[in-house]
């Protein structure tokens, strides 16, 4: 907070802007800018920009991997203590990055907007502009959009973004995994579906999947044995096989074979429990095909409806069994508000030093309670994480959660 203070605090210190410009022809001044920029260069595209609103100055920060810190783009004025980033649970930017929602200091010379790409959040772009108004505030917000788009869309060729987000080296597993996972939150107006995965800098065998198929959300769930290259590569190869699969118009059991027949073929010796499932986001109806994992949680009213999703599992995959004869899936019908938890067994069974399991009530309440008090399904997840790594401060196991919300629109339903 008192670097905010300070912010505004320099407004005195900064030239005053040109005339500000239209806002159309500025974003289509940036996007035009933004094709031949590199990632080292974006900061000062979306800065000019900003300038032609009538906005002083702007920074990009970026959330690192495990949602701790906003870590500032490289661009040019960035004083030692800005290079440090800033705290996501104790700061106003940190505020804005929590909540999706723009923040201003007292004096409102200084705001923060939230920087997201769908419902993804990735980071804040900060913005120094004494006595805006309403209009160079849609200004700000659309310009931090922009911001998001550009980044998300240069991270895949560009390592100073991918570099922006870390705070340390990751492993050659870890780093291979992540080049497999897609984006950790999705939404439409129907339904969201959000994941965490930790140790994120070392992560072996664990993977998440999810997409939107039409009017289908697809969820996907594996946990490969081990901890180590092999492993990794066991779950990259089931992402792989899951999604071609889908993509050719296989069903759920289809997928399961999928999966077991790539294993079995050219990764023998590794085993891999998993839960596939997919959600209809117009009628509610939840399908899922459970071998060998932890059954998923459906959570509704704030209370979680014991065994609703438990059913005998079939066995893991890679022996093979499901390659002729894939198991049937289950199906229940959900209700508008329910959420499911999906999760590897490295959240139940991460241990405190005393010996004290997280355990399955542990992670349900905690979840429970922080979506009582507000906080979506990404905020929702990064509380639980740093609630399950303060209990085991280094953890054993990989630990993933996927939270699926079904929240129908009125017209929808």
């Amino acid at each position: 907070m008192a670097r905010d203070r300070a912010e505004a605090g320099r407004t005195a210190e900064e030239a005053a802007p040109a005339a500000s410009e239209g806002l159309g022809p500025v974003l289509a001044w940036a996007l035009e800018r933004s094709h031949g920029a590199s990632a080292l260069q974006l900061a000062d595209v979306i800065g000019e920009a900003a300038r032609r609103l009538g906005i002083l100055r702007t920074r990009l920060y970026l959330a690192d991997l495990q949602q701790q810190r906003l870590l500032p783009l490289p661009q040019p004025g960035l004083t030692a203590e800005e290079c440090e980033g800033l705290d996501v649970d104790g700061s106003l930017a940190g505020l804005a990055y929590r909540t999706q929602e723009m923040q201003s200091t007292r004096g409102g010379d200084t705001t923060w907007f939230p920087m997201v790409d769908g419902i993804e959040r990735i980071g804040v772009m900060q913005a120094l502009a004494p006595g805006a108004d309403s209009g160079l505030l849609e200004g700000g917000r659309a310009l931090a959009s922009l911001a998001s788009l550009l980044v998300v869309s240069k991270a895949t060729h560009h390592d100073p973004l991918v570099q922006g987000q870390r705070i340390r080296p990751m492993t050659l597993q870890a780093e291979l995994l992540w080049a497999f996972l897609p984006p950790r939150t999705i939404g439409t107006d129907r339904a969201t579906s959000s994941a965490v995965l930790e140790p994120a800098y070392e992560v072996g065998g664990d993977a998440f999947d999810h997409s939107f198929i039409g009017e289908v959300l697809h969820l996907t769930l594996v946990d490969a044995m081990g901890h180590d290259l092999a492993s990794g590569g066991a779950s990259g190869a089931a992402l792989a096989a899951c999604r071609s699969t889908r993509r050719s118009g296989g069903t759920i059991p289809d997928i399961v074979s999928a999966i077991d027949r790539t294993l079995a073929q050219w990764i023998p010796d590794r085993i891999m429990t998993a839960v596939i499932a997919e959600l209809d986001t117009l009628q509610g109806d939840f399908i899922w095909i459970n071998c060998g994992h932890p059954p998923p949680l459906l959570i509704r009213d704030g209370h979680v409806l014991h065994n609703a999703l438990e059913r005998p599992a079939h066995p893991p995959l890679g022996f093979g069994f499901h390659i002729a004869d894939p198991p049937a899936q289950e199906h229940v019908r959900l209700q508008p508000g329910d959420r499911v938890l999906m999760y590897s067994d490295g959240i139940t069974e991460a241990r405190s030093p005393e010996g004290d399991l997280f355990g399955e009530e542990r992670l349900a309440d905690r979840v429970i309670r922080s979506t009582a008090s507000g906080d979506n399904a990404p905020e929702a997840l990064r509380r639980l994480i740093q609630n399950l790594l303060t209990h085991q401060h280094r953890l054993r196991d990989d630990a993933t959660i996927l939270l699926i919300e079904w929240h129908p629109s009125p017209r929808a339903h």
